[in-house]
């Protein structure tokens, strides 16, 4: 992230009110969501999905996010809100692209990177390819959909019918937890 404009030699700080609130915004979660620093928990070991190139990262904010929601209606969806900075994102990545594989056909499974860099973001997701696409939300306006934004990562259930049917905050300690409120949420009756 630049914070600044090269003039000749010499570099002049220059930082809009606009960057200046995300960088706020994502110093903030950071302290409450506690992703500042690894807890000490080992990572899942390599690529989640072997064979998969990086995901996509759409555009089109909230009115692209919501029509990709529409175009899925029928199967249930999980939406997982992440960020490249944000460590528990990373274990939990891995999960998620093994849990999308596991109910392809089924399940449909949308990620939002929010609150970040497009390169952070490219990177992080060839360094944890997923078999999804992943919208780009650096103002966090797609993660107010799902009432998301308020911890990292931050996952939303959405039923067959298109309805949401619960935000989790924060991060899930297993895989098998998250496997759990797929079915709880997703698939339920």
């Amino acid at each position: 992230m630049s914070l600044g404009r090269e003039r000749g030699s010499e570099r002049h700080p220059v930082l809009s009110s606009r960057r200046v609130s995300r960088l706020l915004a994502v110093g903030l979660v950071l302290i409450a969501a506690g992703c500042a620093g690894r807890d000490g928990e080992e990572e899942p070991g390599g690529s989640a999905v072997a064979g998969v190139g990086p995901a996509r990262l759409l555009d089109g904010g909230p009115k692209a996010f919501r029509r990709r929601l529409a175009e899925l209606r029928g199967r249930p969806v999980v939406v997982n809100q992440w960020a490249s900075w944000c460590d528990p994102c990373r274990k939990e990545l891995p999960w998620f692209a093994r849990l999308a594989r596991r109910y392809e056909g089924r399940v449909a499974f949308v990620g939002v990177d929010s609150l970040d860099e497009r390169t952070d973001a490219v990177a992080f997701l060839r360094e944890y390819p997923t078999p999804f696409a992943h919208f780009f939300d650096p103002d966090g306006e797609v993660a107010r959909v799902f009432f998301g934004g308020r911890a990292f990562p931050t996952t939303a259930f959405y039923t067959a019918d298109g309805k949401l049917a619960t935000t989790k905050q924060g991060a899930y300690p297993s895989e098998a937890a998250i496997d759990g409120d797929i079915r709880r949420y997703a698939l339920r009756g």
